[in-house]
């Protein structure tokens, strides 16, 4: 199939809406990679995203008596905008089905493009399963996001881009995996022309469906993924692009949330452009795949493949950046109540700065501290802690603790007499009105809520920590409640940290 994709590329119609975007260097990533980094701006392109391209090619290919009929597909982001520019662009009817849970501003950007919305459905696969329906109702012509051959040329044309653009050696290229369509185009036209260079995937470490995949040698469907980078969060990902990613792509490499966080911030510093999770993805992972193989003075390319950013997630974005370039470590240290004993804390902290400090007696022999604290790096962080356990003072280090980082560190409270059959659970629910009035009333009325924390984070979705005074006897209950509640949980019963807070 070398052969077909390359010529499916190269014909591939993108340029009636899609603009070359600019390779450009990122100087000061660069510099502290001490590698070549290249970003591919397709966070540049009119709907801020490189979808319009697979988007057109794919509706450019249609018959005029399809074109005539109308397209639809399923999307609640970067996808619908392509389909409904694509559309509006070639004359043709667009009815984008988007889950009643979509934000307004996106389906406002898609109705400004010309496209119809229907909102159906809480989920993207209750909304794409009512696309399919109305599909063979009105004999419309479906626009698959990422399974479709014509749409994975369309996203292939960047390749094509990027090796006109850079004809010097290149090592790798970074691209962001969701259902495959943008690195199975990518992949396909560089292994046919520079088989020597590196495709490296990269994908959340709660949204892997590809890697699975391809460690399972089949498609898995996951049963449940991380919505923070809404714009790969895909179950399963496609039939063709999986066949091309067993063929092409060399690895893939896993990021959490903090690295994307801080992704996004280099490339701030470098461009003052600010890409959405999904789209600083493949910088993310090119950080870790950097630090992994201890590259250096190589010609590195990562796409920046969106930007569509809500701006009430900046502040989340900011304060996970720090975690994420392990500028700042979480400590809980437990010391003597006794005199002298802070001071020995903070003779240990020496000069480094302190992003916050919060204090509270346990008991008459000792107190805990929370404490956050700026370093240079993880091995900073390690020598933080042995300096403690030096001078006889208990630290754990929490920085990669969600309950933590989400909640915690937000969180003024102490141990209660009256929290007896305290169970502590993290939550997460699709931010829609009604989402914390069904958690509360599928709630047994003989519970009783002992700690509850909620922290807008300027996204789609929420997130709780509750803390349950469950008696004994209805932990049954209990589990049947957690069961068919629908939300993703976490028991945090056994967390170190909630122990010396809050337990």
């Amino acid at each position: 199939m070398h052969s077909d994709y390359l010529k499916r590329i190269l014909t591939a119609r993108v340029y009636d809406v899609a603009q070359e975007t600019p390779l450009e260097l990122a100087p000061r990533l660069s510099e502290r990679l001490n590698n070549q980094v290249l970003l591919k701006r397709e966070d540049m392109q009119s709907v801020f995203s490189f979808k319009l391209r697979g988007a057109y090619n794919k509706i450019a290919q249609l018959t005029p008596e399809s074109l005539a009929q109308g397209v639809i597909a399923a999307s609640a982001g970067n996808h619908a905008q392509g389909v409904a520019l694509g559309a509006s662009r070639l004359g043709s009817r667009a009815i984008i089905v988007m889950p009643t849970t979509t934000p307004d501003v996106k389906v406002q950007a898609v109705k400004a493009r010309g496209g119809e919305v229907v909102l159906y459905g809480e989920t993207f696969d209750d909304a794409y399963a009512y696309a399919r329906q109305l599909e063979v109702e009105k004999n419309l012509t479906f626009i698959h996001p990422f399974d479709d051959p014509d749409v994975i040329a369309g996203q292939g044309t960047i390749a094509m881009e990027i090796l006109r653009q850079y004809q010097q050696p290149i090592d790798a290229i970074f691209v962001a995996i969701g259902g495959g369509g943008l690195i199975s185009g990518i992949a396909a036209y560089v292994k046919r022309l520079r088989p020597e260079i590196k495709i490296i995937g990269v994908e959340p470490v709660d949204a892997d469906a590809m890697s699975q995949s391809l460690k399972a040698g089949h498609r898995v469907k996951l049963s449940e993924v991380g919505l923070f980078a809404d714009g790969v969060a895909v179950r399963q990902v496609g039939e063709e692009t999986f066949r091309l990613c067993q063929t092409y792509v060399d690895d893939i490499i896993l990021v959490g949330t903090d690295d994307i966080c801080a992704a996004i911030k280099d490339v701030f510093e470098d461009t003052r452009s600010i890409l959405e999770p999904a789209g600083a993805l493949a910088i993310a992972g090119m950080k870790a795949y950097v630090e992994r193989e201890q590259m250096h003075n190589r010609t590195l390319i990562a796409v920046a493949c969106g930007a569509n950013m809500n701006f009430d997630r900046l502040q989340f974005v900011a304060e996970r950046a720090e975690l994420g370039e392990r500028r700042e470590a979480i400590f809980a240290v437990t010391i003597p109540e006794q005199p002298g004993s802070l001071r020995k804390f903070c003779n240990c902290l020496g000069k480094r700065n302190l992003t916050e400090f919060n204090y509270r007696i346990a008991d008459e022999k000792e107190a805990h501290i929370f404490v956050g604290v700026q370093i240079k790096n993880r091995e900073d962080a390690q020598k933080l802690t042995e300096t403690f356990a030096e001078h006889d003072l208990i630290a754990m280090d929490l920085t990669d603790d969600e309950l933590t980082k989400m909640h915690l560190r937000h969180m003024v409270g102490g141990r209660s007499p009256l929290a007896h059959d305290e169970l502590l659970y993290r939550f997460e629910f699709p931010e829609r009105p009604g989402a914390l009035m069904k958690f509360v009333e599928s709630m047994s009325h003989t519970w009783n809520i002992s700690l509850f924390h909620y922290r807008n984070n300027g996204s789609d979705y929420g997130r709780i920590v509750v803390g349950m005074q469950v008696p004994p006897q209805e932990m049954q209950k209990w589990q049947d409640f957690l069961d068919t509640l629908g939300y993703r949980y976490w028991d945090e019963n056994q967390n170190p940290a909630y122990k010396l807070f809050l337990g």
